[in-house]
Order: C-alpha cells, then sequence, then structure tokens
C-alpha cells in the first residue's frame, strides 16, 4: 500500500463518529440497503446496524460503490434485540416515522448518541421499532407524496446530523478509542492478513505511520 494511501485511510477513520449510527429495520430492498450504508460512510458513521429480512439481502454494488470495505455493519437477530444493544451503548433511538407526537428533524440535537431507526420504504418501521424508540421525528413534506425513498431520507437525518457535529467541532478530533482505532486501521490496510489472524485468535500486529507491518 502506498504511504499516501494509508495516510488517507488514517485521515479518513479520524473522522469516525462512534456515537452516531442507523439502525436498518427489515430494508428489504438491496440497492436501498447499500445506499444507506453508503450514507453511513459519507457522513463517518464507524458501524451501520440491520435486522435482515427473513430471506437476507445482499448488498448492491452498483449503489454501495465499495463502501462495504470500509463500513462496519452488525446485524441483529430482531428490533428488540439490536435497540437493547444500542441503549445499553447510550445511544437515543429516533425513528423516522409519520406519528401524532413526531417532530421536525431539524429541531432534534444530533450531537447527542444518536440512532436513526429506519424501516423499509413499503412497510415503515416495524410497529416493535416503533413501542422501542425513544422519539418519532419527521421530514416535512410539502407536495402529494406522503414520503421520501428510504435512502433519502436517511441521508437527510445523517446530514443533519453532521452539519451539527461539524458546527460542534466533533470532527476535528479522533473521537475512536485508541485500540479500536488500530484494529479498524489495520483491517483497513491490511484486510486478508487480519481475516487470517482472526480466524487464529491471534493480535493485529503494530503499523509504521506509511502502514508497513514492524517486525516483531
Amino acid at each position: 500500500m502506498r504511504p499516501e494511501r494509508f495516510r488517507r485511510l488514517r485521515q479518513v477513520l479520524a473522522r469516525r463518529q462512534p456515537d452516531l449510527t442507523v439502525l436498518m429495520d427489515r430494508v428489504n430492498k438491496p440497492h436501498n440497503f447499500s445506499a444507506i450504508v453508503r450514507n453511513c460512510d459519507a457522513v463517518g458513521v464507524l458501524e451501520a446496524h440491520a435486522v435482515l429480512p427473513e430471506r437476507g439481502l445482499e448488498m448492491y454494488h452498483a449503489t454501495s460503490a465499495g463502501t462495504r470495505k470500509w463500513m462496519r455493519l452488525t446485524t441483529h437477530a430482531d428490533v428488540g434485540a439490536a435497540v437493547a444493544h444500542l441503549k445499553a451503548r447510550g445511544f437515543t433511538l429516533l425513528a423516522a416515522h409519520l406519528a401524532d407526537d413526531a417532530v421536525d428533524f431539524r429541531q432534534v440535537d444530533y450531537t447527542r448518541p444518536t440512532a436513526f431507526l429506519m424501516g423499509a420504504e413499503l412497510y415503515g418501521v416495524s410497529d416493535a421499532g416503533l413501542e422501542l424508540a425513544d422519539r418519532h421525528v419527521v421530514i416535512p413534506m410539502m407536495g402529494m407524496v406522503h414520503s421520501l425513498n428510504v435512502s433519502v431520507a436517511t441521508a437527510l437525518l445523517l446530514y443533519e446530523a453532521q452539519r451539527q457535529r461539524a458546527a460542534a467541532g466533533m470532527y476535528d478530533g479522533v473521537r475512536v478509542e485508541e485500540g479500536e482505532f488500530q484494529r479498524t486501521l489495520f483491517t483497513w490496510t491490511h484486510p486478508e492478513l487480519a481475516a487470517r489472524l482472526d480466524s487464529m485468535g491471534l493480535p493485529y500486529p503494530p503499523l509504521d505511520e506509511d502502514g508497513a507491518i514492524l517486525p516483531g
């Protein structure tokens, strides 16, 4: 790997936000799923979460633009388990849902640990997800349609979070814990070796400033 490429990857990782994420609640169209993952990468989400449809789902490469290599995706058995996992880590769950108690998405403080709960385009967030969410947010619509494509809606929510966090200086310094930073950087720069070491339960070796493996 060229030193320039390594420095670029390190710079990207340094802006990742460990307390901003998206939970996809059975998003069932591959192009939407992949576009949401791409949106997450674009605003610096460290890890996305998903409850997959019963039949599973494959990433749509043309839409994800190769972001599978850079975005960590954690899957959960059901929305209850996913929400419990995120709340245990201090996240507030915000469901994108048109409800009587929903607030304009621009009126929420996203500098706090935030997880956006997004549902399938046809069905929306599941009833279980809506009940478990801490709050409902809505994107105001001025036309005849009632909602946006789920990947477009996710992009709007994420970029409002990005705007607020940038204004608060949250992209100016490394926010990922040091050990996790180094592990993630190694998997980005040496993915095949990382997979082999993982399979053997071995730690990753340190890297020098150009991304080369230091002799052990």
